[in-house]
């Protein structure tokens, strides 16, 4: 099987001074580099076939044996075995999982829709099944069904997480990615192609841009990507690089209806159109495009959290942090131990933090630095810090911590008590990190939008990269969260964090 490598080709200037096509080109190649889309959702189709198998019929013999018998019809003059029943079930949870394209390359690979909609599917099949055994007073065997559809969800989406950690291996290497061509002006199309750059894993492979300027033999500043030519050349662009994806990051500076003459030079089915507003970390229920007056406006609507939102965060806290507690109880109580016998001092430390809506609460956490190590921080802030960022101080081997402190820290054992004040409400288990006092008295005015939520004992700041973050990142990662809220999004956060954990480093303390 042929695949992307990656590399862009070599623009040769035309008479315009724009690319124009060369023999041997990335384009000759196409159909075989874009066939990844199809092989991929083949493996899936495989793949989710040989699962359902697995479950429904490792259910049927599990809930009913191998003389499972008949499926009672009523009054229906045929005859129907179980066997044959688990079969029509796999058909038809095969036929909506493709009926709702939860293998489309669209969604593949990153996020969660891909996994929501399995379940949904999964969820309407039962329920559609449930309504007919109603209707036609077919008395399936409840416990084979109740049994099946979790199984089944839980199952689907594993094996669909797996193929993506695949699929994540091979964006790393360059491959299985769409090959994009960026078209805009150069500070947008560099704009975006830093973000896609950041994030191989997305599955947009940059191959190319074209800007007003067209300057050949160039390359979009602070990356290797080449210029192909101005936003006139993006049919030879496309030729050229084998770019299956035009992604149109800015319209100022194109010529009037040139989109819609770039939408009409691609060809259906194999090549895209995406449209890369300056919009960035706003996603999700947030953006809904509604076509006015044949314009295709997008909506954005302003980040609220509904009474409802803060009900249903503030109990799974609650419930959560209870059960955690009880759950570690022993390895707090070992680790209460150890701290107090290893080093001089108090086992718990506190200190002032800021949390919702800007006030001040005492955060504790397991002391893992000597007694004094906030009359030496004067001192070692002065010193050249080989991590965190001009805001948040940090030591990769900061003297100040203590040896058991050390590996309380490598794994984040020291931020377990926190338990205590996601229980009494000042924080909660996922959200934005919350700062020191003096740290916010540096904060810009739009900064203060992450205290709209209870700081988190985790957050996207600590799985996204902990203390190599500068602290652009670490503001936008923040206010990402708190502008794009979801409870999916937190359980997804906290499963991430649980690896991260395992991981050598420390966290942003």
């Amino acid at each position: 099987m042929a695949e992307n490598d990656g590399r862009p080709a070599t623009p040769v200037t035309g008479r315009n001074g724009a690319a124009r096509p060369v023999q041997g080109a990335p384009a000759e190649q196409a159909p075989r580099l874009h066939r990844w889309r199809q092989l991929y959702a083949t493996r899936l189709w495989i793949s989710d076939l040989l699962v359902l198998v697995w479950v429904v019929f490792g259910t049927q013999l599990l809930w009913l044996g191998f003389d499972s018998g008949d499926v009672a019809t009523g009054d229906l003059p045929i005859e129907l075995s179980y066997w044959l029943f688990s079969g029509i079930l796999v058909v038809l949870w095969m036929a909506v999982l493709s009926l709702i394209d939860s293998r489309d390359h669209r969604i593949i690979g990153n996020g969660n829709v891909e996994y929501i909609r399995v379940a949904d599917a999964s969820l309407r099949l039962f329920g559609g099944i449930a309504i007919v055994a109603f209707l036609l007073q077919m008395p399936i065997a409840r416990g084979y069904l109740l049994v099946a559809l979790p199984l089944g969800i839980a199952a689907l989406v594993l094996e669909r997480w797996l193929w993506r950690q695949w699929l994540i291996a091979r964006r790393m290497t360059g491959t299985y990615s769409a090959r994009v061509l960026l078209v805009g002006s150069e500070a947008s199309v560099t704009q975006v192609a830093r973000e896609l750059l950041r994030n191989p894993t997305a599955g947009y492979q940059v191959v190319g841009a074209c800007v007003p300027s067209g300057r050949l033999a160039a390359t979009i500043p602070g990356t290797d990507i080449p210029v192909m030519g101005s936003v006139d050349a993006v049919d030879r662009a496309v030729w050229i690089t084998g770019a299956d994806t035009v992604a149109v990051t800015s319209t100022d500076e194109l010529p009037a209806d040139k989109v819609k003459q770039i939408s009409w030079s691609l060809e259906a089915g194999r090549q895209h159109l995406v449209l890369a507003p300056s919009i960035v970390d706003v996603a999700g229920p947030r953006l809904h495009t509604r076509p006015v007056a044949g314009l295709p406006l997008i909506h954005v609507e302003t980040p609220k959290f509904t009474g409802g939102q803060r009900f249903v965060k503030r109990s799974v806290d609650l419930v959560a942090s209870v059960l955690g507690v009880i759950v570690i109880s022993p390895l707090l109580i070992a680790l209460a131990i150890t701290v107090r016998l290893t080093s001089d001092g108090p086992v718990f430390f506190r200190q002032t933090r800021v949390g919702l809506k800007g006030r001040e609460f005492s955060m504790i956490k397991f002391r893992s630095m000597v007694v004094n190590a906030e009359e030496l921080l004067a001192n070692l802030e002065r010193e050249q810090r080989d991590a965190g960022n001009e805001v948040l101080f940090k030591m990769k081997n900061d003297p100040r911590v203590t040896p058991i402190g050390r590996v309380m820290r490598k794994f984040s054992l020291d931020e377990l008590p926190q338990l205590f004040n996601v229980m009494g409400g000042s924080m909660s288990l996922v959200g934005p990190r919350p700062p020191l006092p003096k740290e916010v008295a540096q904060y810009a005015t739009h900064v203060h939008r992450r205290f709209l939520v209870k700081p988190g004992i985790t957050g996207l700041w600590q799985v996204s990269g902990r203390s190599s973050l500068s602290w652009e990142e670490s503001v936008r990662l923040d206010l990402s969260y708190v502008e794009n809220w979801s409870l999916l999004g937190d359980v997804a956060i906290l499963l991430k964090t649980a690896k991260a954990a395992l991981a050598p480093g420390e966290t942003a303390h």
